[in-house]
């Protein structure tokens, strides 16, 4: 097997998580670019206490976005077979994120420890599994070191760089502006359905995805919760089964707004550049 084919291997056996493509595009998108009906009017908390006050909930989701567009902030998100978590800092230009794609039973599992601190980006890789065990290449990949990444060969790349200018790893403010329906569950708690068709940019879902789903991409079931200042803390997409692939949720939750830490650069001695193989799993 060649590392291109595993690479292949790997991708499409993402499709249907969050968990590769997250690592990269981090494409909040733009208002309008995903047009939807008008949401039902609810009861909106208060910004400020958390309160119910009238309102429309689907304008308190799309204000919910806005604090992760300054770019201090941890994430987790969560799918069948693969979990992402990390935190984003701005002020300092860099990220850090740990994903996991598979388990012990997997054929092939995949660990990746990534950190970019602009302009540099650095990724730990950890293969295992019969089908990583069987891979000629395995020992050129799997060096228990950060590899440091040649930021020409991964401009652009979904799956190992990341955009300072786009902070938001799940896409959520494009993903809420498809909501076409919502409806106040409580106290900073939302459900509803959501237009998925344009938010392949989302970082969550992509283009396969929503195909796969066919017209029931236009109406995802979800549920959000916002924190007592109104930003968003979950979102939870329940996507219906669609062809060979059963049901499964995808699940975001974003947390210390703010407060969060400056990545931390792997020590030098930890550090090599990253080999031909890495850019060849991936490409």
């Amino acid at each position: 097997m060649t590392v291109r084919r595993l690479g292949a291997g790997l991708v499409a056996a993402a499709l249907f998580t969050p968990a590769l493509a997250a690592c990269g595009d981090g494409t909040t998108g733009t208002a309008g670019s995903t047009a939807s009906p008008t949401a039902s009017s609810s009861v909106a908390p208060s910004a400020a206490s958390g309160t119910p006050v009238p309102g429309d909930a689907k304008q308190a989701l799309l204000d919910s976005t806005k604090e992760i567009s300054n770019g201090n902030f941890r994430f987790a998100l969560t799918a069948v077979g693969s979990t992402v978590e990390g935190q984003v800092h701005q002020p300092s230009q860099s990220a850090a994120m740990k994903i996991a794609i598979g388990g012990p039973s997997s054929d092939l599992a995949m660990k990746l420890d990534v950190i970019h601190y602009k302009p540099d980006s650095w990724v730990k890789l950890e293969l295992t599994g019969p089908t990583a065990n069987s891979l000629p290449a395995i020992k050129q990949l799997n060096l228990g070191k950060y590899q440091h990444l040649d930021q020409a060969r991964i401009k652009g790349n979904r799956n190992l760089g990341f955009d300072f200018d786009k902070v938001d790893p799940a896409g959520s403010a494009v993903l809420t502006q498809g909501i076409t329906e919502v409806r106040s569950t409580g106290t900073g708690a939302y459900a509803g359905t959501i237009d998925v068709t344009k938010a392949a940019e989302a970082g969550s879902l992509n283009a396969a995805t929503i195909a796969a789903l066919g017209t029931q991409a236009k109406t995802v079931p979800f549920t959000a919760k916002v924190d007592p200042q109104g930003r968003l803390s979950e979102l939870v997409l329940q996507l219906p089964a669609a062809g060979q692939t059963a049901a499964q949720e995808i699940k975001m939750t974003y947390s210390d707004y703010g407060t969060a830490t400056a990545a931390q650069k792997p020590p030098a001695d930890q550090v090599v550049e990253a080999p031909a193989e890495l850019y060849s799993l991936f490409n």
